[in-house]
């Protein structure tokens, strides 16, 4: 299991060293400190390689946690056992700093007696542990001015949701634009409802206090161009516009800006959030057509057809594609002919899941069923409850589309054009049922 566990502050020093094994030496601990901690390009992954020495870590604040191993381990359960450690630790002394682990060095020492035994992870449920060490943990009572004048600032300012003095070596920014697309439509194939909720999910790894811009195809913005430009970029833009019925912003959003300008602009938090959701009912892209047949031979057969077809361009590939079909409750037998993916009969849950795996745009396929019935003295006629799919495909079904993300930073030295930027479309489905 783990060999060693060092902890160390952002320096390189060792604060914490205790080896469980004898494969693990001291140049285990230098090792780490040079290829990681003051390595040139900055180590993103939480798990190096160094010399057949597997090393997982952590950092929280300026301290880096380390469990070293030679052996083949689990490593989602290494990493367990780091951040119940992290919470063990904040349970005991509060936050984990330098000068609290140095203050409390002979208690870190005494819980990793109990909860590490010969590398193998033991109880460290903080309860467990608080009844037989009962030792409290030495709390550092000052700030530092500059954490001082943050908390301050946080706490005062108008910015809560971001401290000063971020700083990253790649500024990067990832959008998501997550939608999920919901449909009752009828046999003969009338959208009797159907609606799009979509959210709008970032991801900033940005320096400094930067202000960001996030512009999209609202059809109140796409409007106001077009009666400043042309009638020909009106119209052109008037296609490719959504209208939005309601949507909520994280409170980073400035509202007045967007009530006045229609324009999104914030100063992002730190690391991930939602910065927006929006729900919309016209002019939805359905990915999906599902035309059922059902027919009733008698009353101990009944013959089924479904044909699935997509309606997006043909170079894209949705994924993950379902379709349940439901059967009557007195099925005996079905017997199935599907021309693309896997189709399977569950009897417990009363219905023919059919899964295809990938399926390009302007393509179709279909499945066909024998289902025997057995006889009944049951006078009710099936109900036949609605045909549901579930599906990904790789475009935003309300036709939101992301026109601009700038970023400005006036204070450091980085511009729009140094930020590396990252738009992601997913649409999924929701409830998304066709009448049979």
């Amino acid at each position: 299991m783990i060999g060693g566990l060092f902890i160390y502050n952002h320096k390189g020093e060792v604060l914490i060293s205790r080896v469980y094994r004898d494969d693990i030496g001291r140049n285990a601990v230098d090792a780490f400190r040079v290829n990681v901690i003051h390595a040139r390009q900055q180590v993103r992954s939480p798990v190096t390689n160094i010399a057949r020495t597997s090393f997982f870590h952590v950092k929280r604040s300026n301290i880096w946690l380390a469990a070293a191993t030679k052996q083949n381990v689990n490593a989602a359960m290494v990493f367990e056992f780091l951040y119940k450690m992290c919470d063990v630790m904040t349970a005991y002394f509060g936050k984990i700093s330098e000068e609290n682990v140095k203050n409390n060095f002979v208690l870190i020492y005494e819980l990793l007696d109990e909860i590490l035994d010969f590398g193998y992870p033991q109880n460290s449920e903080t309860g467990a542990l608080k009844t037989f060490i009962t030792q409290q943990g030495i709390k550092s009572q000052h700030h530092s001015k500059e954490e001082q004048s943050q908390i301050t600032s946080q706490v005062t300012g108008q910015i809560g949701w971001r401290r000063e003095g971020i700083k990253y070596r790649r500024n990067e920014l990832f959008l998501d634009v997550l939608e999920s697309v919901n449909l009752l439509m009828s046999p003969q194939g009338q959208v009797l409802s159907a609606h799009v909720s979509g959210r709008v999910v970032m991801k900033s790894y940005l320096s400094g206090m930067p202000e960001c811009k996030f512009g999209m195809n609202d059809k109140i913005v796409i409007d106001k161009q077009g009666k400043g430009g042309s009638s020909e970029d009106a119209t052109k833009s008037g296609k490719q516009s959504i209208a939005i019925d309601d949507c909520t912003f994280h409170q980073c959003v400035r509202l007045s800006k967007f009530d006045s300008e229609r324009s999104i602009s914030f100063i992002p938090p730190d690391g991930e959030y939602e910065l927006m959701r929006y729900r919309t009912t016209k002019d939805i892209i359905l990915p999906f057509r599902v035309i059922p047949l059902v027919r009733e031979v008698g009353r101990t057969k009944l013959e089924v057809k479904v044909v699935i077809k997509s309606n997006f361009k043909s170079s894209l590939l949705a994924q993950k594609i379902e379709v349940r079909v439901p059967t009557p409750l007195n099925t005996s037998g079905v017997q199935l002919i599907c021309m693309k993916g896997k189709a399977k009969y569950k009897a417990s849950e009363n219905a023919i899941v059919w899964k295809i795996k990938r399926m390009a745009g302007m393509k179709e396929s279909q499945i066909s069923a024998e289902i025997e019935l057995l006889p009944t003295n049951d006078k009710k006629k099936w109900a036949r409850p609605p045909i549901s799919m579930n599906f990904e495909v790789p475009f935003a079904p309300s036709g939101l589309k992301v026109r601009y993300l700038k970023v400005f930073e006036p204070k450091l030295n980085y511009s729009d054009h140094d930020v590396i930027k990252w738009v992601r479309y997913i649409g999924r489905s929701g409830i998304y049922e066709t009448r049979c």
